[in-house]
């Protein structure tokens, strides 16, 4: 469960990070890499891919600065995994509510802009 964000910080099951990350439905958190930090390329949504999921949210940022390419989304959805794309404010309660409903979610978010 998310508990909290803030701009640059994100609280997880009681841990704090600071840097992007992807965590899944069931609270595994790792860091959330891409070449590059407003550009969400297709191998920037891989790892999360290879785990399954039913949905895939991304957090954009607290602005929505960072876009989504065109190819990421139909890679996504080719794979039949539904995407969301929010600000990352709204991005965490989406997740949240997708994990309460026990739905296998992951969650990709940006902290900064």
């Amino acid at each position: 469960m998310i508990e909290s964000y803030a701009f640059g910080s994100i609280k997880i099951s009681g841990e704090t990070y600071k840097e992007d990350v992807e965590v899944d439905w069931q609270d595994k958190v790792i860091p959330w890499k891409r070449s590059q930090s407003h550009i969400i390329d297709v191998a920037s949504v891989q790892k999360a891919l290879m785990k399954f999921p039913e949905i895939i949210v991304i957090g954009t940022g607290k602005s929505g600065i960072a876009q989504v390419l065109e190819e990421t989304k139909q890679e996504v959805e080719k794979r039949g995994v539904e995407l969301i794309i929010e600000e990352t404010p709204q991005a965490v309660g989406t997740f949240n509510n997708l994990k309460d409903q026990n739905k296998k979610v992951i969650g990709l978010f940006h902290l900064t802009c």
